[in-house]
Parts: C-alpha cells; structure tokens; sequence
C-alpha cells in the first residue's frame, strides 16, 4: 500500500529527496506515483505538515 499526498501539503519540497526511488512529483501540491512508492514512510517523517498520510 503506497502513501498519498493531502490537500495539507505546502508544495515547500521537504519530502522530495526523502523518497529513495523518485516516486514523488511536484504540483501545485506534491503527488506520490503508487507504482513507484514503496512505502517507506520516509516522506511522511520529512513532512512538516502530515500531510503525507498511508493510503
């Protein structure tokens, strides 16, 4: 089960060198691709916000 950015994301890039295989993209806020994520966790404890929440 992948992780899913939430509307609470800040788009500030925090998790983005966090995710060890590249799954996530930038937007007007950020998008984890469910076919690369392998769910880690490691973007959700980079995230100030929580806004990166198990799917």
């Amino acid at each position: 089960m992948a992780h899913k950015i939430t509307d609470e994301c800040l788009a500030c890039g925090s998790c983005l060198d966090e995710c060890p295989v590249g799954a996530i993209s930038e937007g007007d806020i950020y998008v984890i691709d469910a076919e690369l994520c392998t769910d880690c966790g490691a973007c959700a404890e980079a995230c100030p916000t929580g806004a990166i929440v198990e799917e």
